[in-house]
């Protein structure tokens, strides 16, 4: 294992001090708490305050989506652990402008109960505080589960969707219903092909052979469902899109957004041809790609393997994933170029 790192267990507050130095015009650090990230301009009054969050090692999540259209504050946890309450607790102050806050986060037990905890001390300060748990991970859990899935890489997706309905100025309720409908139409699988090692313990995360992948596999190293010998770039798609479509069901006329989404060592080169093949099944159902996205948007540190997200839109979504963001990791520019346009 190579990493350029000091103090393995000094590596997350070192990360975070040299992200907020290389985006002090988007970012800064509350004086109060080390792994508590806010954004530097001050909060608008009477706009909903949004607060994603997790562990480390998924960067650009989540705090490189801090920013108009995206998050208004991050905690951050160890790496592949829950930040505790306490930098979430301090966000909340912060990012609070009279319109309470909203806590996005993948469904793990351990940020659950963390955000959850923070929440309730927010209420006794009288700032009121939802959630919505991001469940995207079709592998997961079967279909009349919903509730026990993981929230993996088509959270950025929400995450888009809420932040735009915040800045647009919808009320907390409004921006929870929507972060929520956008939750529900949405449906990711992804593959391993390598582990990851965390920096503290410089083991792999799971053990595959040279010549195997897993499909399901979580973005901590959680079983998958199905172990294999490797596949073609056709052949993986497919098998990630056929169980989205057994779960999400699509057809003509239908507009979706996807996103291919790279865990930390995968070659652009294969999230394309990943994409080309995804798009082209689409295109065959009669299935109009609105937008797409097609990169690092949730990693596992240096895992390889990527992930494929598909959101099924109507106008109010559409205007939501549309919406211009500006983030240090991620910008868009509302008449950029869409899929299939």
């Amino acid at each position: 294992m190579k990493k350029l790192i000091n103090d393995p267990n000094a590596a997350v507050d070192e990360m975070i001090e040299g992200y907020a130095a290389a985006y002090a015009s988007f970012v800064k650090v509350l004086p109060q708490n080390k792994r508590a990230v806010v954004r530097s301009a001050p909060g608008t009054p009477g706009k909903v305050g949004i607060m994603i969050g997790g562990g480390s090692g998924h960067e650009p999540a989540f705090m490189g989506l801090i920013g108009r259209g995206f998050a208004d504050g991050v905690p951050v946890g160890n790496v592949f652990a829950s930040p505790p309450p306490a930098p979430i607790l301090e966000i909340t102050r912060a990012v609070d402008q009279g319109a309470g806050v909203l806590y996005m986060y993948g469904n793990y037990a351990g940020d659950c109960m963390n955000f959850d905890m923070a929440a309730e001390l927010a209420a006794m300060e009288d700032i009121r505080v939802e959630t919505v748990l991001i469940t995207d991970d079709v592998a997961s859990a079967p279909a009349g589960q919903v509730d026990r899935r993981r929230g993996i890489a088509g959270g950025f997706l929400v995450f888009k969707a809420a932040g735009a309905a915040a800045d647009k100025g919808c009320d907390l309720d409004e921006v929870v219903r929507l972060a929520r409908k956008t939750n529900d139409s949405l449906r990711t699988m992804g593959v391993a092909l390598s582990p990851c090692f965390v920096p503290q313990t410089g083991q792999p995360s799971f053990v595959l052979s040279d010549d195997e992948m897993e499909i399901g596999l979580g973005i901590h190293g959680e079983p998958g469902v199905e172990r294999g010998k490797l596949s073609t770039a056709n052949e993986v798609a497919d098998s990630l899109l056929d169980r989205i479509l057994q779960d999400l069901p699509l057809g003509s006329e239908d507009r979706v957004a996807v996103m291919v989404n790279g865990l930390g060592s995968t070659a652009y080169m294969e999230l394309f041809l990943v994409y080309r093949r995804v798009a082209k099944r689409l295109a065959e159902l009669g299935v109009h790609i609105h937008r797409s996205f097609v990169g690092e948007y949730m990693t596992s540190l240096e895992m390889g393997g990527c992930s494929v997200s598909v959101l099924k839109l109507d106008d109010e979504l559409a205007e939501l994933i549309d919406a211009p963001a500006d983030t240090p990791m991620y910008a868009q520019h509302e008449a950029r170029q869409k899929a299939g346009d």
